[in-house]
């Protein structure tokens, strides 16, 4: 997998992890969501992605998302 598909796949599984822990655990599990949902918009516009520089230092090849 490339680093876009990754990123895209852990943002994807951080969500659904926070919503079900917020349902089951407690309403505070959303600022995780909200947290990953302002990382993806802000690194659409700046390019900065932590976890894509990660990515790519544990040698991931980056590629085409779309």
């Amino acid at each position: 997998m490339t680093i876009e598909r990754i990123v895209l796949a852990f943002a994807g599984f951080i969500i659904l992890l926070s919503l079900g822990l917020a349902h089951y655990v407690s309403p505070y599990w959303l600022w995780l969501t909200a947290f990953v949902g302002f990382n993806l918009f802000q690194s659409a516009f700046t390019g900065f992605c932590p976890l894509a520089i990660i990515l790519k230092k544990a040698g991931r090849k980056p590629g085409n998302a779309f």
